[in-house]
């Protein structure tokens, strides 16, 4: 079976996609109620420390960033 987030990460879009017919937001609605339990999907938690610390690094140099979210993860890089 697919990785169950990027499951449920695909018919969350398609709940948002004006584009899609009410049908087809029908049947991701029922799909993440019955299967997904509403959409809430465990995540094992195992991130790459290396990963997360670019990810923060390219928050700092974004200019589409707010500066609320910069000083957000400064903070967390400051702390790692």
């Amino acid at each position: 079976m697919s990785n169950p987030g990027n499951i449920v990460g695909g018919h969350k879009a398609n709940l948002n996609n004006p584009n899609t017919s009410e049908e087809s937001k029908q049947h991701s609605k029922e799909v993440l109620d019955k299967e997904f339990n509403g959409g809430n999907v465990e995540t094992s938690g195992d991130k790459n420390p290396n990963n997360v610390a670019g990810g923060l690094k390219a928050t700092l140099n974004n200019p589409n960033v707010s500066q609320e979210a910069k000083d957000s993860a400064k903070e967390r890089l400051e702390g790692s």
